[in-house]
């Protein structure tokens, strides 16, 4: 990498010139120069003069005459402002590099690492359908797992399915009451939908029932406690954890309907899973694991027989492990679960896609697997990201006021067919053509809002603003590739043209300033690579697709592809273009998000 190989350049010059001094590599900071100076990067020169006890323009003149002379092949001049030493790299460097990597499909790959990492995401409750607030989980997850993969690790993609407890036992009552034998088949409900509508029913019951209470003089909190719902939907979850024939078969036959509706729904979604997790599998390891630190001592019991551990020593509280009456809690099945992760794939990390509402959750399951000895606890990895709001609030599904995932798809399919239409771009394309267009543009609309945002940050999603042709949108970059595909085609190319094309030809033209500025971001893209993948924030790899279409508009405003100044240019050009188109579509798969050919 560029940055790279100046800092080892810089770090030569530095120890040439300065015997007695030792210097790091991570001392020498290297940017790109501000567009108001002339250079391509620059050396900040301050953390050396006060080690070096010499004046900047003494220290930049040394480094720049050295690095000009040494490194003739790479820097072809230098200029020094008020403490920064600016480079200028050669043309020939960054032509090289493309004619090395035009049609390089691996470009951006690193090495393996035979790190053996876990992503778990979606993680959904099966009380209900996947909705619009799970979207941001699902495609960090799904984004990250492939990234991480492309920096050289073994990764797996799994999903831990929430299967079991007492918000599950909810919707199932309630179903019992009301459904008449309701199934998704008799009411053409899909199979998730029809289970949630129950969960929201369950919750108006409650309220009614709370409220007939209260009227009888109850106060709030027994009242909360006596209303025959909730004591139907806790009894039947420990008939369920005793092994009840006919709520067990009923806890299968209701979440069978909606594995039926997560997988449609997935599909959709374009994302998949490498392994599936079951909470109703894991919960009894989470309660041995519970027992035995009892047994150590780790853990204690309180009168009413339930079971918790001490966290004040580092500044926490009292959690509760298992309940009086034997059932578990969310943290039970989660130590069970992280145990058992660890066990089948004896992972070197284990990231989990979780909102930030679970920061004190995870940190005290991260302290107690710790504090039980348990070897998974070191890689705990939580990607805390925040929660996303609609333009009229936040959502609740237990008041039945979330968007559901399956609407929100075919919202945006609906605004990408309307933009089409409205654009006069639909001309040209048969009915499945038209199909397939409308979900790339809307789905890579939706995808892309949500992954553009630094995953700690909360955000709003405007749906109209997602899809703008004209702003930060994935629609922006699928339009500059569709344009590149374009040009190509008019030039009788494909859009991986054939590796002999651009055979013998050698590329000494100087460049432009937007030639440059594209062969200088095609430079950094493995770079980019690596900086998402380490810091998990796929939001890097959006700004710098983004950036790079960008440059590829601004170069095409600029200059002339089929009538440039000679053939040399127009080929250089040809290359050029086409390891954007490629780079384009490599970080965008990367993020989930497909690129047509023509839009």
């Amino acid at each position: 990498m560029l940055t790279q190989l100046i800092k080892e350049s810089a770090l030569a010059a530095l120890q040439h010139f300065y015997h007695d001094e030792t210097f790091t590599i991570d001392s020498v900071n290297v940017n790109e120069t501000k567009a108001e100076f002339k250079g391509d990067y620059t050396i900040v020169l301050f953390p050396f003069i006060k080690m070096l006890r010499c004046k900047p323009d003494e220290l930049g003149q040394r480094l720049g005459g050295y690095l000009i002379q040494n490194n003739s092949q790479l820097f072809t001049e230098f200029q020094i402002v008020s403490g920064f030493l600016n480079l200028r790299v050669s043309d020939q460097f960054f032509t090289s590099l493309l004619q090395q990597n035009w049609h390089n499909a691996d470009y951006g790959t690193t090495k393996s690492t035979a790190k053996k990492i876990m992503v778990e995401y979606s993680s959904p409750n099966t009380n209900k359908p996947l909705h619009f607030g799970h979207l941001r989980n699902i495609f960090l997850g799904y984004a990250l797992g492939n990234i991480l993969k492309q920096n050289g690790n073994d990764v797996v993609k799994a999903n831990l399915i929430n299967d079991r407890g007492i918000h599950i036992c909810k919707s199932m009552v309630a179903w019992q009451r009301y459904a008449n034998g309701a199934t998704p088949q008799s009411t053409d409900i899909k199979g998730d939908h029809l289970v949630g509508d129950y969960y929201v029913k369950f919750n108006d019951v409650y309220k009614a029932e709370i409220a007939a209470l209260l009227v009888q003089g109850m106060d709030e909190k027994q009242a909360e406690k006596e209303a025959s719902i909730m004591q139907e939907a806790q009894q039947m979850l420990r008939q369920w954890e005793a092994g009840d024939p006919a709520v067990y078969n009923l806890w299968q036959t209701m979440n069978a309907w909606v594995y039926e509706g997560f997988a449609v729904t997935y599909k959709k979604l374009g994302v998949d899973f490498d392994k599936m997790y079951y909470e109703s599998n894991t919960y009894l390891l989470g309660k041995s694991i519970v027992e035995k630190g009892l047994e150590k001592g780790v853990l204690f019991r309180k009168e009413d027989n339930s079971v918790w551990i001490d966290l004040t020593d580092e500044g926490l509280d009292q959690k509760l492990l298992l309940r009086g009456d034997g059932t578990s809690v969310y943290i039970t099945q989660d130590i069970g679960t992280a145990v058992l992760k660890y066990n089948d794939f004896n992972l070197d990390q284990s990231v989990y896609v979780i909102a930030d509402e679970q920061n004190y959750h995870m940190q005290v399951l991260q302290l107690i697997l710790k504090k039980m000895g348990e070897p998974c606890a070191a890689g705990i990895y939580h990607l805390s990201y925040g929660m996303v709001e609609l333009p009229t609030g936040r959502m609740k599904s237990r008041e039945g006021t979330v968007v559901d995932a399956d609407d929100m798809i075919a919202e945006m399919l609906r605004m990408a067919q309307e933009q089409t239409e409205q654009t006069g771009k639909a001309d040209g394309f048969s009915a499945e053509e038209l199909n397939q267009l409308y979900t790339t543009i809307g789905m890579g609309a939706l995808k892309f809002y949500l992954l553009r945002v630094d995953p700690k940050k909360k955000m709003i999603f405007d749906p109209k603003e997602s899809i703008d042709l004209h702003g930060f949108t994935a629609t922006f970059i699928q339009y500059a590739h569709a344009r590149i595909c374009s040009i190509l085609r008019k030039e009788q190319l494909s859009v991986m043209p054939a590796i002999n094309t651009f055979e013998g030809l050698t590329l000494n033209e100087k460049l432009t300033k937007a030639e440059k500025d594209i062969l200088m971001a095609l430079e950094q893209y493995p770079n980019i690579i690596e900086t998402t993948a380490t810091e998990m924030n796929p939001s890097v790899l959006c700004n710098y697709s983004f950036q790079l279409a960008q440059l590829f508009n601004t170069f095409y405003d600029q200059h002339s592809i089929s009538k440039a100044e000679n053939e040399e240019k127009k080929q250089l050009r040809l290359m050029m273009i086409v390891m954007v188109a490629q780079t384009l579509r490599h970080g965008m798969k990367l993020l989930g998000i497909d690129l047509p050919e023509k839009m």
